[in-house]
């Protein structure tokens, strides 16, 4: 998997919901047995946690590596959403808001 912890940004891409069109942010990211995790401050109103919320195919580029995926919003009281959120405060110091799990078509 590329990026690991040494990467600050992972390039998301979702498909627009209303206009069928790709969409691409820049958003911090941790990783964890082969997974992203991104957090979406603004939680539901984000206009990318509603494109996924449409369509959960996406893809994602970390480190100049290009992956396809299916990215999931997980509940707050999920394990892997307290995790994310650990992982984003110590990698960055930061790390409320809805946590949206990305998993590589590669991942096992």
């Amino acid at each position: 998997m590329a990026g690991g912890n040494t990467e600050q940004f992972l390039y998301l891409t979702t498909t627009g919901r209303k206009s069928g069109q790709p969409r691409e942010i820049e958003i911090w990211f941790t990783s964890h047995e082969g997974r992203y995790y991104i957090i979406a401050e603004h939680r539901e109103r984000a206009n990318w946690v509603r494109n996924i919320m449409s369509n959960a195919g996406v893809s994602v580029r970390v480190a100049g590596e290009t992956l396809a995926a299916q990215a999931r919003v997980l509940s707050d009281s999920e394990y892997d959403a307290e995790m994310a959120r650990q992982r984003s405060r110590q990698k960055y110091g930061w790390g409320d808001g809805l946590v949206i799990e990305i998993t590589p078509a590669t991942a096992r």
